[in-house]
């Protein structure tokens, strides 16, 4: 089960995934886990043996690699790649990935001897791989390709240009980083070190996704302090603080959750709610991609709380709120250089590009922000986060293709216009 052209990609990204890297949220470090930071170790070694040059771990974590153009024209922009290391928040210890050679479009695929399976019923995306050879999970897992795909799919389109010196380019950056499902990892990028004119994320899902319209997203977290006494002498004294969290959430529009949105509408998601009668907490995301809207959504959280504290007379309901990434869009759509080079050399291998506005963001929300554009290309990855998750080998194979086309493409100044 190898590609090809890239004999390697398979094998490495099996074995990127079979390393535990999750991010630590509650932790204080930086990168957060012991785990990414061995994980990053090794690929720092990797890089250097592939023949990368000032290959260095920067103090954010994320790991530099760059590749020397081989052309004599100063006027090809100089490109990065970027992708994460970390996976999310759901079991990502022991993945022992399965192969599904040749699937056929409709048969159910039983994840291991977990008791759950993938069905074509359950998920139609399975249709569109019909002849596929499919990587998916054993069911007690998630996979890992969000984002060890983009990774391991970087790392072989350099590993090919070092391999064949015949191929032109120009200047390339590579970097690998930390954190970025806990929304941390970009925080610090260093873009002047990194020296690149425009750069990509590789970790987008399906094959021929280009996004560069992500949401604004803010974490909120709503504290509520009761007034706990025995329920038998409660009445007029008691003020029950999980009663007050049903009551805060009761005022958010029932209709703007994530499991009636769609496009560009945002929504309010309640992530968690803890506590008993003296104390509550509500842990929610915010998400908009109009600016507007995002702020109107903080403001209607704050507005609530203080309804309910004027009707208690003090105050028992406060709101952190605290902003983790912007739309990328609102710069981007003024210099739309790296997101049309991106559509052309798809065009160019006859993958259809798919430009929508992503319902999530990347790494690349932050990293645009910061003074370096970087839409986001498909990594391949499908129902990622969780026991569901599968990838193709050929869509794997497709989005290599798709960096190496898009460094040959950037040549000629014309198509980057």
């Amino acid at each position: 089960m190898t590609s090809e052209k890239f004999p390697k990609l398979i094998n490495r990204f099996l074995n990127y995934v079979a390393v535990d890297t999750q991010s630590d949220e509650q932790a204080k470090t930086i990168p957060s886990s012991p785990k990414e930071v061995a994980f990053l170790a090794d690929l720092s070694a990797e890089l250097q043996a592939i023949g990368l040059q000032h290959v260095r771990t920067m103090a954010d974590g994320y790991v530099f690699a760059e590749l020397p153009s081989n052309i004599n024209n100063d006027k090809v922009p100089t490109i990065g790649f970027i992708a994460h290391v970390d996976t999310a928040d759901f079991n990502g210890k022991n993945v022992k990935p399965q192969i599904i050679e040749n699937y056929d479009g409709f048969s159910t695929i039983k994840l291991g001897h977990s008791g759950y399976e993938l069905s074509p019923s359950a998920f139609p995306n399975l249709k569109k791989y019909t002849g596929h050879t499919l990587i998916t999970t054993d069911g007690t897992t998630l996979l890992g390709a969000d984002d060890k795909a983009g990774v391991a799919e970087i790392i072989t389109a350099a590993e090919y240009l070092v391999a064949h010196p015949e191929i032109k380019h120009g200047n390339l950056r590579f970097a690998f980083g930390p954190d970025e499902e806990i929304g941390i990892g970009a925080d610090h990028f260093d873009t002047e070190a990194f020296g690149a004119d425009f750069a990509y994320t590789i970790d987008g899902g399906p094959v021929g996704e280009l996004e560069w319209e992500t949401f604004s997203a803010a974490g909120a977290t709503v504290t509520i302090q009761g007034r706990n006494v025995h329920p038998g002498t409660a009445k007029d004294t008691m003020v029950n603080a999980i009663q007050v969290a049903f009551d805060f959430h009761a005022q958010l529009p029932e209709k703007e959750r994530p499991e009636h949105t769609s496009g560009r509408e945002g929504f309010w998601h309640v992530m968690s709610i803890t506590g008993n009668p003296e104390t509550a907490e509500l842990r929610y995301i915010v998400r908009d991609h109009n600016r507007a809207k995002f702020e109107e959504r903080k403001q209607r959280m704050l507005h609530i709380a203080e309804n309910l504290n004027k009707v208690f007379g003090t105050e028992r309901v406060t709101v952190s709120l605290n902003d983790q990434y912007y739309n990328m869009g609102e710069i981007l759509k003024d210099d739309m250089q790296s997101v049309n080079l991106a559509e052309r050399a798809m065009q160019a291998l006859n993958i259809e590009p798919i430009i929508e506005p992503v319902r999530g963001g990347t790494d690349g929300s932050k990293i645009t922000f910061l003074g370096l554009p970087t839409p986001n290309l498909f990594a391949g990855g499908e129902n990622m986060h969780g026991r569901f998750e599968f990838i193709s080998t050929t869509v794997m194979t497709q989005a290599t293709e798709t960096i190496l086309k898009i460094i040959d493409m950037a040549q000629d100044t014309t198509q980057v216009d």
